[in-house]
């Protein structure tokens, strides 16, 4: 299992009239975290696209406990539970500034050829990169 962290503070363009987070905006901060979390292995999204694959979202699932407000610092803890194959799998929690739980979600992203724009095996670098962990 890899696993990582990272912090996002709330922009007040991000909430909405009750002052909360506007729900849709937490799908950007699960992306941030994804992107940050395979950046901390040395493998960017953009070197991914860059060899050929893309990376769209299959499925997305999330829950809300509590809300969160603006100018508040969250700590979004993205775990991949399994080694990717031809899907790759995000688990996410979101943490407010008590280290209370606001949020979970987990996300499904397919490896997709370029080319062929039909799913294909993750590449084997990030493959390289992350067996480590399991």
């Amino acid at each position: 299992m890899f696993s990582t962290e990272t912090t996002v503070r709330v922009r007040y363009a991000e909430t909405d009239r009750m002052n909360y987070v506007y729900y849709g905006n937490y799908a950007s901060y699960f992306e941030v975290a994804r992107v940050e979390a395979l950046r901390s292995i040395g493998m960017s999204y953009k070197r991914i696209e860059e060899e050929g694959f893309l990376l769209p979202v299959y499925e997305y699932n999330v829950k809300y406990f509590k809300p969160a407000f603006y100018d508040d610092v969250l700590l979004i803890k993205t775990v991949v539970p399994v080694l990717p194959s031809v899907r790759i799998v995000f688990d996410y929690e979101i943490f407010n500034e008590a280290a209370e739980k606001i949020s979970e979600a987990r996300t499904t992203l397919v490896f997709m050829s370029n080319e062929t724009n039909k799913p294909c095996k993750a590449p084997e670098e990030l493959l390289a990169k992350l067996r480590k962990y399991f």
